[in-house]
């Protein structure tokens, strides 16, 4: 009886030992995998929409510091013009409104005349807007629109027009999605386009696989960027555009309270490299991820939350909110 459970005793510790042995061969695998980085890098040209700050302009400096050829679009000339003048000389720029075909166009034209038959090696969709962002009855299907036309066609049209150019270098497409992409956490269109930039990014990765290109979803938390500027503008000009039924519903106690928790910058992070850093692993990584969620309120709130049954999904998520003047509840 005795041999028999030492007998047992060494199984079980062998089997443990086995899986001890597994994990840590599939950790360092991991990490040599993590390290491998495509040749050439300076070769590498780079498309970037969105560079005027937050993000776009953060990667467009990083990428140029590294040696890349970066093509950074702007929406402004004064965002271009102040990119250039802290960034080198193989930095170029050029203006695009990702909702307009024909800037899209002309801007594909340029991009075929810089990279030449080298192709382009990464597209960076990161050009986007988050506002208007208010409870749905607030808000028209204009107000849908206007984020979802940037977004989501905004992306969609660029890709499909830089594509041949894409496949011609076997390169990357990085698409700059959110946590709203996991978690719809208020109205309007921000998290539909979020939430549909995820599905067009999953069924591009894999019609693009046997073509040599990869796809990548960038998923960042809560940071400051350009999205923030205006934001406390936006949520006056809605709430002034809501008609007298509503506003009677909600109330202005209501939309003080609102106002103030997505204006507030307390809880949102200030290290855009976070971020950045996601995006050039996707690029110059040889195995790049299918997707990078950057920050910790990301990786150890909100997709833990998304998996949660929806019930207790709701009751996090608008515990602590304020509530309408005529809610029931």
């Amino acid at each position: 009886m005795k041999q028999l459970k030492e007998f047992i005793i060494l199984q079980v510790l062998a089997m443990w030992l086995y899986l001890v042995a597994l994990v840590g061969l599939y950790i360092l695998c991991q990490l040599y995998w993590e390290r491998q980085m495509v040749e050439n890098l300076t070769e590498k040209y780079v498309f970037i929409t969105g560079c005027d700050s937050g993000f776009g302009n953060q990667l467009a400096r990083q990428l140029d510091a590294r040696g890349l050829r970066v093509l950074a679009a702007c929406l402004t000339p004064e965002g271009a013009e102040q990119l250039e003048k802290v960034t080198s000389a193989c930095l170029k720029t050029i203006l695009l409104d990702v909702t307009n075909t024909e800037s899209v166009a002309a801007a594909t034209e340029w991009v075929e005349e810089q990279v030449e038959d080298k192709g382009l090696w990464g597209l960076v969709n990161n050009a986007g807007v988050a506002f208007p962002l208010a409870p749905n009855q607030w808000l028209t299907k204009d107000d849908f629109a206007k984020v979802l036309n940037v977004n989501l066609l905004g992306v969609v049209d660029v890709t499909l027009y830089l594509l041949p150019l894409i496949r011609r270098a076997r390169g990357r497409v990085v698409n700059v999605s959110s946590l709203a992409g996991r978690i719809a956490f208020s109205g309007g269109g921000y998290s539909p386009s979020k939430f549909a930039l995820e599905a067009f990014s999953d069924s591009l990765r894999r019609e693009m696989y046997p073509f040599g290109v990869k796809v990548s979803i960038i998923e960042p938390g809560a940071f400051l960027t350009g999205l923030d500027k205006c934001a406390a503008e936006f949520f006056s000009t809605v709430w002034s555009n809501v008609p007298p039924d509503i506003k009677e519903l909600y109330g202005q106690e209501f939309w003080r309270n609102f106002n103030q928790t997505f204006v507030g910058k307390r809880w949102k992070k200030k290290n855009l490299h976070i971020v950045t850093d996601c995006m050039e692993h996707a690029l110059i990584s040889a195995y790049p991820h299918s997707r990078y969620s950057a920050g910790r309120d990301i990786k150890f709130f909100f997709i833990p939350l998304s998996y949660l049954p929806t019930l207790l999904t709701d009751y996090i998520l608008t515990y602590g909110h304020p509530r309408p003047a005529k809610s029931l509840y």
